[in-house]
Parts: structure tokens; sequence; C-alpha cells
């Protein structure tokens, strides 16, 4: 059996792919511009398989641009041919939309002719039903229905080329809106939902969460996760029978837009919308009475398309981020029934999970990967870019989203971790964004590999201009379970410490040489507040604060400086053994990056929270009383399973009193 697909490097492409070499047997032809080459053999290096083979085309070229010799040499042998490639965005021009859905589809099936395939896939939407409505079912097609964009009219002619002038048997999927990896929240570009996510984390940052905002009902939307989409086609495609059908890959249970925005400014911990007039006041009206042009939802369309309204709001909503156009389009005035759909995947297991389960994995991925909007802060473009800076632990966490922002400002990361593997994942990542990123493999809790790593470094790059001291190892044991377990103390110094000072001290005769240099140290807001059960972490942490406060009065003539960063609790993989603080506030892995941006470009001695402020004050002006809290703490949070090494979640008698302590001191490592 064998394949043939556009759109391979496209989104859903990209994980179709991936379930046909998971799931099936042969090699998988994909096309592929002269221009893209690079960027599919990335893909074939994560997809970790000699099964794909490119085909140099076009999509605007009859048979794809595809040679003839090629097509003869492989006529009769192509068992199904996906046909993904097209323009999904609702703000491309009107010639874009129809050089490449229009004439990328009618080129599209005059190969699969030429081919001779036993099956053509088109990959449709939902959009093709324009603005029907009521129940749209999957037999229904042209219903007279008017197709208000040029995203609309080229999705339904597209369609309509594959319904009446396909030579071979077809089969059609109309997607709803496709979000992110509902398992890893990966997501190729800004679209649909995404678009309100820069707003979201703005009203996360200015106002707490609690403040209700004002909302307007649109009406009700649909999006399903790109995986269900890949799945879901995979196992209709490979089900014989189906021939000349269309499937619905939609959520049968539609989603209020309010509910929708909610569901994402909740991940995002932003405040939510209330709706004071919603349907269930606009729904006693009798509006089905009025003609369709005098409904409200249509007549806050065709408001939306004045140009003063359309001007207004490109210079309010669209200074965020939010293309007007998107607003007109955020919502489905068709109900898609997707009955053909749910019999096809009977029995298979597929099924579109409930967005509240993946909503947060989403908002991470967006706010770690592709939030954008450092691009525009001028003043960190200017000083982070061409500059080449260090990271330990970048493989992941805050290490990782850190790579990625100073990549997006125009720096050279340089990416450090024991894991060759994530390292090469992420360098990829940055380098598909456009930007630039080295990868070395090095452990950093052995003296003589950072020796030989600083070496290299040197040789490498004419100029190291920031190094982050991000990699580390927490452990969370109380003294009394530490009496046989000395070499705790010891791996966290060897790695917090120790690793640290020595790639420092390994860089530094490059820095002097520049004269310049700035070392940002991920300290812990444990340093300033001393919690309990962190004896063998925070004194690490402390041991390097205290180093670098002494040598910043002997390196300042050089230049070179140094920031600590007394950073609160970060959802991280260093902290998901203790699932104790699934249930606390923490700040995410974007938030403690933006926090290392700020120490790169302001350079300032240290970066504490409100609460580590407090802390040390504390210690300070009332150091028994501050133990005497610290040990209510203390006997408030228990030692884990695995620190006493038994099994199960232990005590959990005790939560209201930590969820109260945790909330009051927030950010606090307990």
């Amino acid at each position: 059996m064998a394949y043939f697909v556009t759109g391979a490097t496209g989104f859903i492409g990209r994980y179709l792919v991936q379930e046909l070499l998971d799931n099936r047997e042969g090699e998988v032809f994909v096309l592929c511009r002269e221009g893209s080459l690079g960027r599919l053999e990335g893909l074939i290096e994560e997809w970790d398989s000699d099964r794909v083979t490119p085909v140099i085309g076009d999509l605007g070229e009859p048979d794809l641009g595809i040679s003839r010799q090629w097509i003869t040499a492989h006529a009769g042998e192509i068992d199904h041919f996906f046909h993904l490639a097209a323009i999904y965005d609702m703000t491309a021009s009107d010639e874009v939309n129809e050089t490449m859905n229009v004439g990328g589809t009618r080129n599209a099936i005059g190969l699969a002719a030429r081919l001779d395939v036993d099956h053509f896939h088109q990959v449709s939407s939902v959009a093709a039903s324009g603005d029907f409505h009521g129940v749209f079912d999957e037999s229904m097609f042209d219903e007279g229905q008017r197709l208000p964009s040029a995203y609309h009219r080229t999705k339904f002619e597209s369609e309509r080329i594959v319904r009446e002038e396909a030579a071979v048997p077809w089969r059609v999927y109309r997607p709803a809106i496709v979000v992110g990896h509902s398992e890893t929240g990966a997501m190729g570009k800004i679209d649909g939902p995404y678009y309100f996510f820069p707003l979201f984390k703005r009203l996360r940052d200015t106002l707490p969460g609690w403040i209700p905002l004002v909302g307007v009902d649109l009406g009700d939307t649909n999006v399903v996760p790109v995986d269900y989409v890949a799945k879901a086609m995979d196992h209709i495609a490979h089900k014989p029978g189906l021939d000349g059908e269309a499937f619905h890959l939609v959520n049968p249970e539609p989603i209020n837009t309010v509910e929708l925005v909610n569901t994402f400014a909740a991940a995002a911990k932003a405040p939510r919308f209330a709706v004071p007039v919603d349907r269930s006041v606009t729904g006693l009206l009798p509006t089905a009475f009025l003609p369709r042009a005098l409904r409200p939802a249509n007549l806050i369309g065709a408001a939306l398309r004045l140009p003063p309204v359309h001007m207004a709001l490109e210079q309010t909503i669209g200074r965020l981020g939010i293309p007007p156009e998107v607003l007109e389009h955020v919502s489905f005035p068709s109900v898609y029934a997707s009955r053909s759909t749910a019999k096809a995947l009977a029995g298979s297991g597929i099924s579109v999970p409930d967005l509240e389960s993946y909503a947060p994995t989403l908002w991470s991925y967006w706010e770690e990967m592709l939030d954008d909007s450092i691009k525009d802060d001028a003043s960190t473009v200017q000083a982070l870019a061409g500059r080449t800076v260090v990271i330990t632990g970048a493989s992941s966490g805050i290490g990782l989203v850190t790579a990625v922002q100073i990549a997006k400002a125009g720096g050279i990361p340089i990416l450090i971790a024991r894991g060759l593997d994530k390292l090469q994942s992420t360098r990829r990542l940055i380098e598909s964004q456009g930007g630039t990123a080295h990868a070395y493999q090095c452990d950093l809790s052995d003296l003589q590999a950072i020796d030989a790593l600083t070496k290299q470094l040197s040789d490498d790059f004419e100029h190291i201009d920031f190094v982050v001291n991000n990699a580390g190892r927490s452990i969370r044991r109380s003294l009394k379970l530490s009496a046989d377990r000395f070499h705790d103390f010891e791996r966290t110094m060897q790695l917090n410490y120790f690793g640290a000072i020595r790639l420092i001290m390994g860089i530094l005769p490059k820095m002097r040489e520049q004269q310049f240099g700035h070392i940002v140290n991920i300290s812990s807001i444990g340093v300033l507040t001393s919690p309990p059960r962190f004896s063998a972490y925070v004194a690490s942490k402390a041991a390097l604060d205290a180093w670098s406060n002494v040598v910043s009065s002997e390196l300042i003539g050089d230049g070179i400086s140094f920031t600590s960063i007394h950073m609160p609790l970060v959802r991280t993989p260093m902290i998901a053994p203790t699932k104790m603080y699934d249930r606390f506030p923490t700040i995410s892995p974007g938030q403690a990056a933006s926090k290392v941006i700020t120490a790169l470009v302001d350079r300032p001695h240290e970066i504490n929270t409100k609460t580590g402020n407090l802390g040390a004050l504390a210690h300070t002006l009332a150091p028994k009383t501050a133990f005497r809290v610290l040990h209510l703490a203390y006997q408030v949070f228990p030692d884990s399973s695995a620190a006493r090494g038994v099994s199960g979640e232990g005590r959990s008698e005790s939560v209201n009193a930590q969820m109260v302590l945790s909330r009051l001191l927030q950010g606090v490592h307990w």
C-alpha cells in the first residue's frame, strides 16, 4: 500500500502522516516545494521513519508540478491520495485563497486521475456550509447558502470540484475549527481562538482573576483538536464502502462562544466574562418571525462589516493581534450533524475530548512556544538581538521557554542539557520559527565534562554574552528522613552549586576578553523564606547566591554582572513528582521565562516576589515568629510518599489547611 499526501508539512498534514506511519504499511510520498525541502527533512527526522519520500512540485502548477517521468513510474501504485494543502486562514486575500484552494484542488484531482489512485481524500471545512441556518448534515452540500468570505467560497468551490470533476473515488472531510494537540498542545500557527490569547494574557497580567468582565453572546462555535482530526481521517479513509460521502469532523456538542472564551480564560488564570443578556433572555423574543437580515446575529455580522466599525476594531482589538475579520466568524449559524462520522468511528475508540480537559495544555503551549509579543518590545529586541545566551537545563521547563523567547527577540540561544534528542528538538522548533540556536550535550554534575564544554564554547563562538544557570535538582525531604541520605546534599550541591560556578568560571575568560558579560542564576524563593524540608535544595541555591554576591565586586570592573532570580513555585517537570503541588497556585514556565528576559535586559542585582521579600523581612525583624509559622507549615505539609519510602499519596486530612497556607504564601515551595 502507498500514499500520496499534499500539505504534509502543514498542521493537520504532519499529524496525518504520523498516523499513517504508526498504523499503516507502505511508502508515503509527500508533495514539497523545493524551498520547503529543509522544513520537510526536519519533519522526517521527527517522524523517525525511512518510509517518507519527498516529491518536488508546486500546488499552483498542473499535475502539481510533478515531472511526467515520476507520474509514469508511479501510475497505479498509489492507494490513497490525501489532499490537505490549502489556505486555512480567514484573513488571507481573495487571490491567495483562489489560487491555493480552488486551483490547487483542481490540479490535485488531475494528478490523482493520471496516477489512477484508488481513493482521493479531500480535506474541506465546515466553512463550506456558509451562513446556512439550522442543522447541516453530512449529506448536504449546496443548499443555496450565502458564502460570506473568500475562505468560505473557495472551500465550497474546492469541494464542488471534487464532487463533480474527480475521475477516481473520493471522500470529503469537513473539520470544524482545528486547535492544538489535546495531549501536547502543539499548534502550527495562530488561528481561530488563538487570536484572543494575547488578550487573555494581558488581562491575567493586569487584573485580578476574580474580577468579572462583560461579554457578548455571539452564538455557538465548534472546535476539535488536531489529533482527533488526524486519527479520524486515518480510520475513515481505510474503512471500505464509504466512497462518495462527506464526514463532519466536529464536536457533536457545540460550545457557546462565551463558554469557549471562559474556558481558555480559566486556563490562562485571567478574569472571566459574564453576559448580562444571554440567550435565556433573547431566546424569548420571536426573532424567528423576523426577516433573516434583521435577526440579531445577522445584524451584528452586518455591523462588523461596516467600514467605520472595521476601522474602529482595527484600532482597538487589532492592536491586541485580533483581526476584525475573525469576530464575524467566531460562531457558526449551522449546527453540524455528524451521524456518518460517528457510525464510521464506532468501535475505534476515537472521540472528541472535552475542551476543559485539554484547554490548559493548549494555553501552555501557546504561551511557551507561540507567543510573539516579545518581538514588539523594542528595548528587549535591542538588548538581545545578535547576543549569544548560554542556557542550562534548556530541554524543558523554564530553560526551554526562555530559549524560544530569546530566539524570537533575535538572540542566539546556546542550549545545554543532558539529553541531546530533546535539545535537538528544541533547536528544530526555534529554527522552524525563523530563529537560530545551537545545542550541546553535557552532564552538568560532571566537572570535567563542564571544562570540556566551556573550552568548546570558547572555540566555537567569538563572544558569549549571557549565561542562564537554570539546570537544577530539587529534593523535598525532612531532616529526620535524611540521616542515611547524605548523598542528597552532595547531589544538590554538585549540580546547583559546583556545576554552576564551574560553568561560569570556564566562560569568564571569554567575558573578560570582551569586557562584557551577564550571568543570571535561577535561585529560589526558598532562599528568602527558608521553608521546611528543603534544606538540601535551599542550601545549594543560597551558596550560589553568596558566591555570586562575593565575586560581583571582583568582576564589575571587567563589565561582568549577576542577577539572582528568587523564583517562586513554577509548574515544571521538576515539581511534577510532588502530587500535592497539583492543587497549589503556581506560575507558568512562560511567566518564569518573562522574569529571565527581564534579568537579561535590565540586569538588576536580584528579582524577587512580594512573598519572598515579606519572608526575608520576617526573618530579619521577627525570626522566632517566622520559625514558629514555618513549623506550623512543617506539621501541615507532610513528607511525600517517596520521601517516606511508601506507596500512596500520603495524608489527606490537612488539605484545607494546606490550601489556606499555599494561597496565603503564594509561590513558596512547601
